[in-house]
């Protein structure tokens, strides 16, 4: 069992270099919404971070259903995480100054002073990995293996994290 600094410096690691996440959502009616979201480049502590506009409909049902999922994939690598945790729209300009990178003005023209500019803060309860440190010819010939033998292929490291 990891300890809580085990496991944020293990998802820190996970999903680092990882550009875009798939944030999950809850609409009004109980259907999942997924989109892509640029993710920042931080240090992750506990707490993920999303800028989006104030008004946007992820924002709504943010505040509906606060539960979220949010997976990352890098399929070069063959790495796949998951991650579940609470969100809460927020508004504070010191945390966007600290995070803000130029290219969020393709979205946010004004800039930091633009009024539809707001943060997600997704509070981190837990996430699942799947991670094969080895190259794709390795798990393919593994796959191979696996199928000629009957036995079960080697995916890789499986786990659950707990933060």
């Amino acid at each position: 069992m990891s300890t809580h600094t085990e496991a944020v410096q293990k998802l820190n690691a996970l999903i680092k270099g990882i550009r875009i996440a798939m944030l999950t959502t809850q609409a009004q009616d109980g259907a999942l919404h997924s989109r892509p979201m640029g993710t920042i480049d931080a240090e992750f502590d506990g707490t993920l971070w999303f800028f989006t506009a104030w008004d946007s409909t992820k924002a709504d049902e943010l505040r509906q259903h606060p539960n979220v999922n949010v997976a990352y994939a890098d399929p070069a690598h063959q790495r796949y995480v998951s991650v579940v945790g609470r969100a809460e729209m927020v508004r504070d300009d010191a945390k966007a100054r600290e995070l803000w990178n130029p290219m969020l003005k393709a979205w946010f023209p004004e800039g930091l002073e633009d009024p539809e500019l707001a943060l997600i803060r997704i509070d981190v309860d837990g996430a699942e990995y799947w991670d094969s440190p080895s190259g794709t010819a390795v798990v393919l010939a593994g796959f191979v293996k696996a199928a000629l033998t009957g036995k079960r292929a080697q995916g890789g490291e499986n786990e659950k994290l707990q933060l």
